[in-house]
């Protein structure tokens, strides 16, 4: 028994590069093991274990059903694209589909949560069983437990995949949309570029060619007390890409003049190899470049995008921020989903699940546009971003104290 699990372990290992829809499933069947050692240690009961399992099954019910709409409808709409363009049914499968089925569950995670609780508590307060558990003594503060366990493994793994996981999945998908779909030429000439490489230190390239790695007219600034110390000039530049650290440059017909008190040192020279502090990669902004980073990832770019001076950051801290507020917005709405389900009304199950749509949304249009003012408008990416979860946060307080306990 022992090997043959040693063997399933290593297939599976084996099969984790493929795809990250692989990934996705591994992830979410370790996590929920451990959640359920935990909580058998922590003395969790089957009432408990009961509605924790109604309430993932129905999220990942309700995923299933949407993404499959979802897919039904993308390839509908871009059949044309898909096939007329040279494209293969592996490319299709694997470096689209395969791609984008845990990006865009991902996406709307915390609405899918926020829908399974309120279809699945209502289905429960309309067959009186909610009446049933606070009959036998259970207050409605610890009907929330399960449901909390349940919001903190969706939040768990979507804060995962979408830090680290999915942003690798979204290099094979976006640059299969720009080949394929959208038909955007890649950008590989640059032009007049200048950026702050370092502190004191300004690097201007007239022009630089990413597919040889190469430029001219390249030129260096050092300086202090806002004087020039040191200016660097050379014909061309090239990147290279074998050294065996990053940010390594040779410099051809280059010159440099160092200034100290009232004189200047000048030496020449046919070649160089120097270190500074830049990359190709800097001097190119692609589409949807933020979505292919890493939390840590975006955290560096962005810090060092800001030394430099660079604009345009927008984009780049929304979509930071983004990565933090969704999984924690996945606790907002549970609140408000068993808070808004957890009685029974006069108009059935039909009341609940139309004013939980309502308020999903209204919770996506108060996303976007908040977003549209930080990346349009100058707002601080980080209210920007939080602003819908806190507004719900204090729409889930006045639920969750009008509900009777």
């Amino acid at each position: 028994m022992a090997h043959l699990s040693l063997r399933k372990f290593l297939k599976y290992l084996l099969l984790l590069p493929i795809s990250p829809l692989l990934l996705l499933w591994w992830g979410l069947r370790m996590l929920w093991r451990a959640w359920c050692m935990l909580v058998r240690a922590l003395g969790f009961k089957r009432l408990d274990a009961y509605i924790l399992k109604k309430f993932l099954t129905t999220y990942l019910f309700l995923i299933a059903v949407i993404i499959i709409i979802a897919i039904i409808f993308d390839f509908n709409e871009k059949i044309d694209k898909l096939t007329g363009t040279g494209a293969t049914w592996y490319e299709i499968v694997f470096d689209y589909y395969a791609n984008f089925i845990p990006y865009f569950a991902n996406m709307f995670s915390p609405l899918f949560t926020f829908i399974a609780v309120i279809f699945f508590t209502t289905n429960l307060a309309s067959h009186s069983e909610i009446i049933a558990m606070k009959s036998t003594g259970m207050s409605f503060r610890r009907l929330l437990v399960p449901y909390f366990i349940g919001a903190t493994i969706i939040a768990s793994a979507s804060f995962y995949l979408g830090g680290w996981v999915i942003p690798h999945g979204n290099i094979e998908k976006l640059s299969f949309e720009n080949k394929h779909v959208k038909k955007r030429q890649m950008v590989d000439v640059a032009e007049n570029v200048q950026m702050q490489v370092d502190t004191g230190v300004v690097a201007y390239i007239s022009f630089f060619d990413n597919r040889t790695k190469s430029g001219s007219g390249f030129s260096l600034d050092r300086l202090a007390e806002k004087q020039v110390v040191e200016h660097l000039t050379a014909e061309t530049i090239q990147y290279d890409t074998l050294a065996d650290h990053k940010y390594s440059w040779t410099l051809y017909n280059y010159t440099i003049r160092k200034t100290v008190g009232a004189r200047d040192f000048i030496t020449s020279g046919q070649q160089t190899d120097t270190t500074i502090l830049m990359e190709p990669k800097d001097f190119f902004y692609a589409y949807g470049q933020q979505e292919t980073m890493t939390v840590s990832e975006l955290s560096s770019f962005i810090d060092r995008q800001r030394l430099r001076g660079s604009a345009g950051l927008a984009t780049f801290e929304v979509e930071f921020h983004k990565r933090f507020a969704a999984p924690f917005a996945a606790f907002i709405l549970t609140l408000i989903g068993v808070s808004l389900s957890s009685e029974k009304r006069k108009g059935g199950m039909g009341t609940s699940i139309g004013i939980g749509l309502a308020l999903t949304f209204a919770y996506i249009l108060f996303q976007t546009v908040s977003s549209s003012f930080a990346i349009n408008a100058g707002w601080p990416a980080a209210l920007a971003v939080w602003t819908p979860n806190i507004v719900y946060f204090f729409i889930a307080a006045w639920y969750y104290h009008r509900t009777p306990q």
